[in-house]
């Protein structure tokens, strides 16, 4: 029999409870691991396949969000002549699934982990997501080690992959790194941290990739209590990012050189699409020079201003059609560029919750070793795009599903009620737009003859529906 995993916590009201049971139905979100793939998984983390190379005695340390127990990386900084030395192991699932059994098809199906305010749905069962493949501290673990060489500017000059051991010293959160760097008592991994993080911001703007500071809608729980927060991201998360996006950046490297690969693509905004962005800048009297580019001008926008908050949400529109481009035989892809980071980039630093970094790390281990790809690998590149192209899909909708009831749940009892709110987007043919709430945080659509983008308004809350998620506003007459 399959095993059902626990997702609904029994403090959760009833009633959302079965708005989110239909919403996974929907969109077909799995509740169930099947028998014969949890069994492979449990004799995996029993006898995964160990590397020869041992780096164990590398304080290694993971980085991530307070609680967390998937941990897909973990990084160890140093200094080197008059650069640096980049060393990130990323936990080496290709260890523990074996290619083509129950739970290979299992991840394939599922395409990547899906998350929900008290619960998730891995994309490989906990006893490896949480177990024996996490890089937990303190516990030898299987990796695919990236050592990145960086020059005085932040600059990768150097890369190599390869498998080994690794133990993790230390389980970091966001927060306690970001309060010891303001204290000014964090140690010299802090400090590098900070250091490499702003020198690859720095190139980033250099070669004019694009970051948009738009807060993160956001459900938090607290026992029975529940409500929506928008929240900033950390400077020190950003800085964490950079490592990631140096190896995703260093892992295209790699492939191009090879001729085969995946990468992750975006192709470039529109020139008609900027000029609309201008329009849009004007219409909220944001001064937007001829000479200053995209780039710099978002750089340059405040999310805490109401006018600025709707130009960084115009923003999101610019940029369409995010995707993965297999190739193979040296058969290079049409678009190789990521255009918002500005440069080739690939996934490959969170394989135990997304399937396309397992077969991408894959790859530049074989390629640095001057080895074929795997059978394994060759056979399903060609599939990997189309399924983590649905599996976004559904992982978006969910997300956006589960923020749209709980804000239903959290407004059902004031309909009728005024609120004060910014307006994001202006819809003038069907006389509506977006709303943005600060208290309680909300988006949602608001109905109206005269929106102003950009502008703070008076509405009145006319429906907060939990089935479907909808929640309507209409400006005050």
């Amino acid at each position: 029999m399959p095993v059902r995993s626990v997702w609904l916590r029994p403090d959760e009201p009833p009633e959302l409870r079965e708005a989110l049971r239909q919403l996974r139905d929907d969109l077909q979100i799995p509740d169930d691991y099947p028998a014969a793939a949890l069994a492979e998984a449990e004799q995996a983390a029993a006898a995964p396949v160990l590397p020869a190379r041992d780096l164990t005695d590398i304080a290694f340390a993971t980085l991530d969000p307070p609680g967390s127990t998937d941990l897909d990386q973990a990084f160890h900084l140093c200094r080197q002549g008059s650069g640096y030395l980049l060393r990130y192991a990323i936990a080496d699932v290709a260890a523990f699934v074996r290619p083509g059994g129950a739970l290979d098809a299992e991840t394939h199906a599922r395409g990547q982990t899906f998350y929900a305010p008290t619960f998730r749905t891995p994309l490989h069962p906990e006893v490896l997501s949480e177990g024996k493949a996490s890089l937990l501290p303190g516990q030898v673990r299987p990796a695919v080690v990236w050592e990145l060489t960086l020059d005085a500017d932040g600059q990768t000059t150097d890369v190599h992959v390869a498998r080994a051991l690794v133990r993790s010293r230390r389980k970091l959160g966001y927060p306690e790194v970001q309060h010891a760097l303001d204290a000014g008592t964090g140690d010299e991994q802090f400090l590098l941290l900070r250091e490499i993080g702003a020198l690859r911001l720095q190139l980033e703007a250099a070669r004019q990739g694009v970051s948009l500071g738009v807060p993160t809608q956001e459900v938090e729980t607290d026992g029975s209590t529940w409500r929506l927060a928008y929240r900033d991201l950390l400077p020190v998360e950003n800085w964490n990012a950079e490592l990631s996006l140096a190896t995703g950046m260093a892992a295209a490297s790699i492939m191009l050189a090879g001729g085969a690969g995946i990468l992750r693509t975006l192709p470039p905004a529109p020139e008609s699409g900027i000029e609309r962005l201008r329009r849009t800048a004007g219409a909220l009297g944001i001064r937007w020079p001829r000479h200053v580019g995209y780039p710099d001008f978002v750089r340059g926008l405040d999310a805490s201003r109401p006018a600025h908050a709707a130009m960084l949400n115009a923003c999101t529109l610019l940029f369409r059609g995010a995707g993965y481009a297999p190739f193979s035989d040296g058969q290079t892809p049409a678009l190789t560029v990521h255009a918002a980071i500005a440069a080739p980039y690939a996934h490959v630093t969170a394989p135990l919750r997304r399937l396309v970094d397992r077969y991408a790390a894959e790859i530049c281990v074989a390629l640095c070793a001057g080895q074929p790809l795997p059978e394994w690998v060759q056979a399903s590149l060609e599939t990997i795009a189309t399924e983590m192209a649905d599996s976004i899909r559904r992982a978006n909708a969910y997300e956006r599903g589960i923020i749209d009831r709980v804000e239903a749940m959290l407004l059902a009892s004031r309909v009728g009620e005024a609120f004060r709110g910014d307006v994001l987007e202006v819809d003038h043919e069907r006389r509506r737009g977006s709303l943005q709430l600060n208290d309680p945080a909300v988006e949602a659509r608001v109905d109206g003859n005269r929106l102003v983008l950009g502008s703070t308004i008076d509405a009145t809350l006319v429906t907060a529906d939990l089935v479907s998620g909808t929640v309507r506003f209409r400006t005050v007459a």
